[in-house]
């Protein structure tokens, strides 16, 4: 059956949905579901989404969404499509951006506006303690001490593992299990939901309907669909046979298959751990 709705993982239906200026309603509510009660935010202003080094051999960030909301805290929302080798360090790398950013020229007291940094996941992170945590779908990271108090409160790392959601639309409980559970099946659906009548995903069902999208933005799609499927069948066949366990061999095979996929440089090397160097000669 042909789908009549974007694959949000995609980088075009992610964008499309969340990355908009007009899609600015539909991220202020899925953001608002996800933050606690105590964090509401009113207004959302998108940022550039390139973040450079502070010297020319510095590196550079460039997130999916970057938005401020009306008290200056920053958000990076992050949508990432596949495993790959330090992931969790890329976050992180990620978060001093927006928190150098807010440096002032002459005398400052280093206060510093609230940073959080969303990820939505289409794997499962392999670190598990126990049962409970496998199949947990919220992940949320604060600096803490040995005893477990929140040492630094400004900064968050929110993971959603959306492989972990599996909750039907007759369990669907909260706004957050509404969004996740747009987000995990909106390729499948052909109507719309009885549990969708609000107007925030009516205009988001509107803005993911294929049959709406002139033929640039439907080529612009199509390839971004190719670009996904292929990605997660190279990276997800790499994972299943172990083949990026540590072992130089294994990642310049996989390597290879990226590049044959056609893959840049700068994504492979950030998904197995290579150089850039070391993919320019396979």
């Amino acid at each position: 059956m042909k789908a009549k709705y974007i694959n949000p993982f995609t980088d075009f239906g992610f964008k499309k949905i969340f990355g908009e200026e007009a899609s600015k309603p539909l991220l202020l509510d899925f953001l608002n579901a996800l933050l606690p009660q105590t964090n509401k935010i009113a207004d959302l202003t998108f940022k550039n989404t390139e973040q450079l080094g502070q010297t020319e051999v510095d590196r550079k960030a460039i997130y999916d969404i970057y938005c401020e909301n009306e008290n200056g805290e920053k958000f990076i929302v992050e949508l990432q499509k596949a495993k790959q080798n330090y992931f969790k360090e890329r976050t992180i790398y990620y978060s001093t951006f927006p928190i150098r950013e807010q440096a002032e020229k002459g005398e400052w007291n280093y206060n510093l506006k609230a940073v959080y940094c969303v990820g939505i996941l289409d794997f499962t992170f392999d670190d598990y303690k126990n049962e409970t945590e496998k199949s947990e779908v919220v992940h949320t990271i604060k600096l803490k001490n040995q005893n477990g108090k929140t040492f630094y409160d400004k900064l968050t790392y929110i993971y959603l593992e959306m492989p972990n959601f599996k909750k039907t639309e007759a369990e669907l409980e909260s706004r957050l299990d509404k969004w996740l559970y747009f987000i995990k099946n909106l390729e499948d659906f052909q109507t719309i939901p009885t549990i969708f009548k609000d107007e925030v995903f009516i205009q988001a069902f509107e803005k993911a309907e294929l049959a709406k999208f002139n033929q640039i933005e439907l080529d612009n799609y199509e390839n971004s669909l190719k670009s996904y499927r292929d990605l997660k069948g190279v990276i997800d066949t790499a994972f299943d046979e172990g083949k990026t366990e540590g072992k130089l061999e294994g990642k310049l095979e996989v390597a290879k298959r990226m590049k044959l996929k056609g893959l840049s440089p700068k994504d492979i090397a950030e998904l197995t751990g290579l150089s850039e160097n070391e993919i320019e000669k396979l």
